[in-house]
């Protein structure tokens, strides 16, 4: 890991993930996880203050970056909150089967190494009838700028620590799960390149 990747794009992305836009996604899905909670690439830990203490046992967090690990340690919560965070990848969990009540991804997705394993990961952990709740951007429903998001990706793909523009998130999710509800918008004021969001509740089936 080279100079950039380590001291440069855990800031970019710290910045970038806890902007108002993204926040107000964040809020659409956090606040109804329940029981025990696994949160896949926690980040800053942005998520944190949107957990609600009396829903929820505990939430244990992975995060590869140890950088930002660091960063999620200080980060704001409710009082109250049990938080247990881990350094690890999303497609190496080391968990029992079925040892969460939820699970929570928010653009978290985008940049693992393997989106399809991470999801197999997430339903291998979480128990039958279980929730995954995601806020995730991904590739846009419109062809044109479908387009540019494929010709802009690998630019795009190593300034900002593997986020990948093009991946789709709710049919990648439908293979493991059930979509109980699901919602698609682009962020206001963003540029719609980047700006794809899909964001709900599915479930383990």
């Amino acid at each position: 890991m080279g100079w950039y990747d380590r001291y440069v794009v855990p800031r970019m992305i710290a910045c970038a993930c806890g902007c108002k836009t993204v926040a107000e996604q964040r809020r659409k899905v956090v606040p109804f996880a329940h029981g025990r909670v696994l949160e896949l690439g926690f980040g800053a830990g942005h998520n944190l203050a949107f957990y609600n203490p009396s829903r929820v046992s505990e939430v244990v967090g992975i995060e590869p970056s140890p950088e930002l690990c660091a960063r999620a340690a200080n980060a704001d919560r409710p009082a109250g909150l049990s938080v247990n965070l881990r350094q690890g990848f999303a497609e190496e969990l080391p968990f029992d089967d079925g040892a969460f009540d939820s699970v929570v991804t928010t653009f978290t997705l985008c940049s693992v190494r393997d989106q399809q394993q991470a999801l197999n990961e997430a339903r291998r952990v979480l128990r039958t009838g279980g929730s995954l709740f995601f806020a995730e951007h991904g590739r846009a429903p419109d062809a044109n700028i479908a387009r540019w998001q494929e010709r802009i990706e690998p630019l795009w793909k190593p300034l900002m620590g593997g986020c990948h523009l093009t991946r789709q998130v709710g049919a990648a999710i439908r293979r493991n799960f059930t979509i109980k509800t699901i919602e698609g918008s682009y962020f206001p004021r963003t540029p719609r390149f980047m700006g794809w969001a899909e964001v709900g509740e599915a479930i383990a089936s």
